[in-house]
């Protein structure tokens, strides 16, 4: 009798200390607030595998949650977990967030357009970066609909807005599809021309939390646009094949990132634009991520003609779909240009998987 009630005792020890790591939910009422007279929320999707919240301010992902090979849980998006620390926010500005209207940067905050030039807000070594003072990012999003696995919002960017000509009227989807995606569409128009080049700023950490240089990283592109030491596109291209900065076949993040590379200022941070190689406006693959002890994957999918590509937190990694940076300025990129009686278009898949480990 004793030794069944030791066994027992063992079983139950046994499990309490193998217990599943499960979905945390953040507090609604964190990011119940108002800013400039709107009202901001957390809204929670679900497709019973990915659980994801978002608020309405900035349109952000503050959470997304998914299982390892054993069944545990892990938020592997960095975020905050209370409204006051995104809109106070004195670090990473874009953690979570969507970009633009003009996502990456313009070189000396100018443009010309029909023969008219634009100053923008400047807000980067004398550039512009991601729209902005404001952009799309420290704005409250309408929230047009929400279901179990999908929310609508809608933005409108009035003329003159950081600088930018013509009203913009953008809707953006978040959906977590049965295929276990993140989606996100956007779909833009304007009563006047102006340029357009929307994109997603998670910050991804298929572990949950740690390094991620040894995060396995492969690129389906070969060249990426050359940059000044501002980070800057100089209009020519190099091929990244046989160099640090090659990932075209998977390898650890970590592994090149302090090698030489004459567009590498030893910083130990990746943050370039990779020409994805594929058919501009199709859909293909632009990266699949691995994290080698969880078995956690993530491929991105994408319709647009690059990748940025940003590691300079350490903890995660931004993989960003995009138009080419200053192709405002680049006659030689595709156009960035809208028009009205045009729709801008781009689509982002996260597609997440879960294999066997690769390390323990």
């Amino acid at each position: 009798m004793r030794k069944v009630l030791i066994l027992a005792l063992c079983a139950m020890v046994l499990i309490g200390c193998t217990k599943k790591r499960e979905v945390n939910l953040m507090n609604v009422n964190d990011f119940n607030t108002e800013v400039n007279g709107k009202k901001v929320s957390l809204y929670t999707l679900k497709n019973g595998y990915l659980t994801m919240q978002v608020t309405n301010y900035g349109g952000r992902v503050v959470s997304l949650w998914m299982p390892d090979f054993k069944g545990n849980f892990d938020d592997i998006v960095v975020g905050y977990d209370n409204i006051d620390s995104y809109i106070n926010n004195k670090g990473e500005r874009y953690l979570g967030a969507p970009v633009g209207r003009y996502a990456n940067r313009i070189a000396k905050g100018e443009f010309t357009l029909d023969g008219k030039k634009y100053e923008l807000y400047k807000n980067n070594n004398g550039n512009t970066l991601h729209g902005g003072e404001f952009g799309i990012d420290r704005i409250v999003w309408d929230v047009k609909s929400v279901t179990e696995d999908a929310i609508v919002l809608h933005a409108f960017l009035p003329d003159g807005m950081d600088g930018f000509p013509g009203n913009l009227d953008i809707t953006m989807t978040y959906t977590l599809t049965p295929d276990n995606e993140f989606r996100v569409d956007y779909k833009a128009t304007t009563d006047a021309p102006t340029v357009c080049n929307l994109s997603h700023h998670s910050f991804f950490n298929l572990k949950g939390e740690g390094s991620i240089f040894d995060h396995d990283l492969m690129i389906n592109g070969k060249l990426i646009t050359v940059v000044d030491d501002k980070l800057i596109p100089t209009g020519n291209f190099i091929s990244v094949v046989g160099t640090p900065m090659d990932f075209t076949k998977m390898k650890p993040i970590g592994r090149d990132v302090k090698a030489y590379h004459p567009q590498m200022d030893n910083s130990g941070c990746y943050d370039f634009n990779w020409v994805l190689n594929k058919p501009i406006g199709q859909m293909g693959l632009a990266a699949v991520v691995s994290e080698p002890t969880t078995g956690r994957v993530m491929e991105v999918m994408t319709d647009q003609p690059g990748l940025q590509f940003y590691s300079g937190m350490n903890t995660a990694i931004a993989l960003e779909t995009q138009q080419f940076p200053d192709s405002p300025n680049q006659p030689n990129f595709p156009s960035t240009v809208l028009r009205p009686g045009e729709e801008y278009h781009h689509t982002c898949i996260y597609r997440f998987d879960v294999k066997k480990p690769t390390k323990k």
